[in-house]
Formats: C-alpha cells, sequence, structure tokens
C-alpha cells in the first residue's frame, strides 16, 4: 500500500482511502490498489482496468499471442497473471508485470506454460497452487447428456502440470472455491452445484456434484463469485442465448453458506432470499462472469453481448432493480473478470 502522509485532519471516506490515524497532527492514511483483470474472445488481449475509483478508471493492455482467452487470475506473490487461452487450449502465465505502474502498454510472452490438454476452456479457480479450469465441450461424445471436464493443475516454477482430469455430471462454465470445496454453476439450467474437498480426487476419474440447488429467478446462469469477508455469492444470468442484447442480470445472496447449507439437495433457493438486478437500463444480454468488491459493494460485469462486449460496474446494488452502471467501457467479447485488491 502506499502512505500518505498530510497535516490536517481529513475526511478519509471523501477521498476514497481506506483508513488514517492521527499521531502528533500528522495522518497516515493508505490507498488502496484495485485492479480488474479481464480477458476476452475478440483478441486474447489481457487489459487492466484501475478501479480504485469508477469516475476515473484507467486502463492497461498486455497484448498477448493468444487469440481468445477465457478464465482469468492474478498472482501478487509471483506478479503473475494467468489466463485460460481458448486459441492453445493451454494456461498461459505473464510475469514479471509490475501492478505498480498505473498505465502500462506492452507485448508480453507467457513464460509459464503447460501442456495443452483442454478442448474449451472457460472459468479458472485457483486454490493455492492448485489452477481448476472448467471445459464445457461435451465430454462423452453425447449432447443429450449433461457433462464437462474439470483440469487440474499444479503449478510449479515456470511449469503448469496437469495432475488429473474430472469428468463431472453437469455442464460447465463459471467455477469457484469456498475453502476446499468447489462450486459450479450448472451450465443450460439456473443451478448451482458444489463438490466437497474437490482437490482431494487425485486421479483422472468422473465425479457427481455433492450437491446441486436450483436458483430461482434466474434462466440460465454462467458467471459466478464469492467473497468470503460478506459471505456474499453472485450468480449472472443471460437469459435466452439468442438475445444478447437486455435479458441478462445477476442475483446476489448474502449470507450465502447459511442460505445454501439450508436448501436441500435438488431444492430452490427462493428469490426472496436473494436481490436482482436486471433491466434495460443495465446494459446486460449476456453477462458471462462476474466479480465483486465487497467492501464498496461495486459488481463488475463481463458483457459478451451488448453493443459487442462491454465491462460494466454496478453500485447502490442493495435494493436491486434496472440500475444504471457506473462504469461502462466497450471490450469486444469480453469473457472474464477478476479483482485483484491490495
Amino acid at each position: 500500500m502506499k502512505t500518505i502522509k498530510i497535516f490536517t485532519l481529513l475526511c478519509a471516506t471523501a477521498l476514497g482511502l481506506t483508513s488514517c490515524s492521527d499521531s502528533e497532527n500528522n495522518i497516515t492514511a493508505q490507498v488502496q490498489t484495485k485492479l480488474l483483470f479481464t480477458s476476452n474472445n475478440s483478441d486474447g488481449n489481457v487489459n487492466i482496468y484501475n478501479v480504485n475509483s469508477t469516475d476515473n478508471v484507467t486502463k492497461s493492455t498486455l497484448t498477448t499471442s493468444s487469440n481468445a482467452a477465457d478464465g482469468i487470475y492474478y498472482s501478487s506473490e509471483d506478479d503473475l497473471v494467468v489466463q485460460a487461452s481458448r486459441s492453445t487450449f493451454g494456461l498461459e502465465g505473464y510475469t514479471d508485470v509490475s501492478v505498480a505502474t498505473s498505465v502500462i502498454s506492452a507485448n508480453v510472452t507467457a513464460s509459464v506454460v503447460g501442456s495443452l490438454d483442454m478442448q474449451s476452456p472457460r472459468e479458472l479457480a485457483v486454490n493455492g497452487d492448485f489452477y481448476v479450469v472448467a471445459d464445457n465441450a461435451d465430454a462423452d461424445g453425447n449432447t443429450a447428456t449433461n457433462d464437462g471436464k474439470l483440469y487440474i493443475y499444479t503449478k510449479s516454477g515456470n511449469q503448469f502440470n496437469l495432475r488429473n482430469i474430472i469428468t463431472t455430471n453437469i455442464k460447465l462454465w463459471g467455477i469457484t472455491f469456498i475453502g476446499n470445496d468447489l462450486y459450479a454453476i450448472a451450465d443450460t439450467t439456473n443451478e448451482l452445484a458444489v463438490f466437497t474437498n474437490f482437490l482431494n480426487n487425485t486421479s483422472t476419474t468422473s465425479l457427481d456434484a455433492t450437491k446441486q440447488i436450483a436458483i430461482e429467478g434466474i434462466v440460465r446462469t454462467h458467471g459466478l463469485t464469492y467473497d468470503i469477508a460478506t459471505d456474499t455469492m453472485i450468480l449472472t444470468d443471460i437469459g435466452e442465448a439468442s438475445n444478447g442484447q437486455d435479458d441478462g442480470g445477476f442475483q446476489v445472496i448474502e449470507n450465502f453458506t447459511s442460505k445454501f447449507s439450508s436448501t436441500a439437495n435438488g431444492n430452490t433457493l427462493a428469490l426472496t432470499e436473494q436481490t436482482r438486478v436486471a433491466g434495460s437500463n443495465t446494459l446486460m444480454g449476456n453477462p458471462v462472469d462476474v466479480a465483486y468488491d465487497g467492501d464498496t459493494k461495486t459488481v463488475f460485469i463481463a458483457e459478451a453481448g451488448n453493443g459487442g462486449g462491454r465491462i460494466l460496474a454496478y453500485n447502490n446494488i442493495s435494493n436491486g432493480g434496472n440500475l444504471t452502471p457506473v462504469y461502462n467501457n466497450t471490450l469486444a467479447s469480453a469473457s472474464a473478470v477478476y479483482l485483484y485488491k491490495k
């Protein structure tokens, strides 16, 4: 964090500062860095948005050799950006990309790579040195059955090593870890599934979800994200796949762990237990991924359809409704978002 010393008492919240302390008429204020990493299926580049304030967003671009990409992640420990390439079908990691620079534009070459195993990689979820990718290709060649594959990689040095592959009993798109449990949306449905102690499955095998529930109000879910500090889960709704303009939305589930736990396997979590944002003002038609800043209750959306693709942000979400985004930037075929804070 950056440290700023000033000599008169100012309101930290008015400046967008995270904390301050008064000592001998000095104020030390810590400014938080918030960066939104994004991928897309148009040119495969990584775009990084400085979202400390949605009123003054700057954007940096890392030009990659991929033509299309999906799931994305940033590790501050390794200064490593990782995305799942849909043109090479492998994970690609870009190192030495300092987030301290406010605006950068650079051509980058993947320096952390692995085997090219996947067919249709989508979301990426990370737990320690384990990188899990959801692949939504038809796993058994029978389109009438629901299935997908989860590719589990371990990162060691400059290599992603494929540990094992799990074939699931649901079609896949978004995934996220809560502790050791992997939550996954069941694509083409309004359902959310969990695989408990997922990484304990070390062999290449088939695995059924531990639990699967429906989310009332959603037509077809794609993206999801979880904020541990506020126990909040957010899921996106792309509506009808044929409508990429105005039938999308997202739903916010506060006190998620208790609500999910109290909903029996196969049952439905009621819309009255959630907050829904949707409508023509939102510019959401095909919101494929989501990130959440629980400190400011700001939701970031990768919108793939409306206007050809956008990065959108919303705040004041507590009451839901037909909200107008507080940030709207064109990004062709936006596919994934990841929020990094320090």
